[in-house]
């Protein structure tokens, strides 16, 4: 491509077969023929271009003729020359424009991508805050329910205390005078088969008062939720608490069995993981059939304590298995649960280095292994 600086040469215009063609028609209007060479000859006229001379005219035409043609040849140069420097300006108009089309296009795909990029991390942050938000929810709902159950539970243990206190008391004391009459009354065969039926009903009695106060401590221990440290946690002794609670609250309850290996004492709160015991177990009562059973097994091993809770039931849903951890997702009916049992279970065990497995078939039953790490 030619620019303006440049000082063109004749076959840098015209190519070798323009020229000869060109020369043959301007032979043809002179009458006769015409070469073009790069070197002056005899009787060749010169064909000049912006001063310079680009090549000589020479052939069998007279010298009128081929001053003539020379001086049409440098006219059609001339154009020639216009219409390149055109051609030309257009051309670098074109790039520079095509260039800078480009160069905003990568400037704007650029700035489309750091956008995406914002969008994506804003996105992110969204998503991270929104879920803060609903563990915060989650946890201030379960929070003020426990604590209006715990301050339900800690009052009536104190109020059933009082009395079951003068109760298992006067029981004993009764005991004590009933083994006074039996030594009065020897001989008398009525009176001595009447004390032992009475004796029978006093140690009943006795025993009746004994599960009470059971039920009162694990209450306490239930009850216990504002605590701010951990303590040392016997999961033994709370899973056994939390049975005695259902077992309290529902007959159905008396289908667990428990089967408790030797644990190491874990930090944790006592309270916060009954409840999350509480809430697994009560789940596998409700997915019962009539005749199911509950399973509950213990172990350690060097890295984990480890817990099972395995039920007969009616099992879970393959669609719903990965969504029961869901806030507020349950399959029972409007009322009848808040879909926050296992997800405050899971929360709960995640913040004592605790994470819970969940395996279920439909008609089968679904297990529960709960896993505590080891420091």
């Amino acid at each position: 491509m030619l620019s303006f600086e440049e000082d063109p040469s004749l076959p840098e215009l015209l190519s070798i077969e323009q020229q000869q063609r060109l020369c043959r028609l301007l032979g043809e209007l002179g009458g006769g023929s015409l070469q073009i060479s790069e070197k002056p000859e005899a009787d060749a006229e010169p064909v000049e271009l912006n001063l310079e001379t680009l090549g000589w005219l020479h052939g069998d035409l007279s010298s009128e003729r081929r001053q003539a043609a020379a001086r049409l040849l440098e006219t059609i140069l001339v154009h020639i020359v216009k219409y390149r420097l055109a051609a030309n300006l257009h051309h670098d108009t074109t790039e520079a424009s095509y260039a800078e089309l480009q160069s905003r296009n990568r400037a704007l795909q650029a700035s489309r991508a750091r956008y995406k990029a914002l969008s994506e991390q804003l996105q992110e942050r969204v998503e991270a805050q929104v879920k803060l938000v609903e563990q915060a929810q989650r946890q201030l709902y379960e929070s003020a329910r426990l604590r209006a159950i715990g301050q339900l539970a800690a009052g009536v243990a104190h109020e059933i205390n009082n009395p079951l206190g003068f109760i298992s008391s006067n029981l004993r004391v009764a005991a004590e005078y009933l083994t006074e009459l039996d030594n009065k009354l020897q001989g008398n065969e009525a009176a001595v088969e009447l004390l032992e039926d009475f004796r029978a009903l006093l140690q009943e009695s006795l025993d009746g008062s004994q599960r009470i106060a059971n039920i009162v401590a694990d209450l306490k221990t239930f009850s216990n939720i504002d605590q701010a440290d951990f303590v040392p946690c016997d999961l033994n002794a709370l899973l056994i608490s939390t049975c005695h609670l259902l077992q309290a609250e529902t007959p159905r309850a008396q289908v667990i069995q428990l089967d408790l290996g030797e644990l190491p004492a874990l930090a944790g709160f006592p309270a916060k993981l009954t409840q999350a015991f509480y809430n697994l177990l009560d789940n596998a009562l409700k997915a019962l059939g009539e005749h199911g059973h509950i399973r509950v097994t213990s172990r350690s091993t060097r890295q984990t304590v480890e817990i099972t809770i395995e039920d007969d039931g009616c099992g879970i849903a393959e669609e719903n298995l990965g969504r029961v951890f869901d806030p507020f997702f349950t399959t029972r009916d409007v009322g009848a649960g808040t879909g926050l049992g296992l997800c405050v279970a899971r929360d709960t065990l995640a913040a004592h280095q605790a994470d819970i497995q969940l395996d279920s078939q439909v008609g089968r039953g679904t297990r529960a292994i709960l896993r505590f790490a080891l420091n």
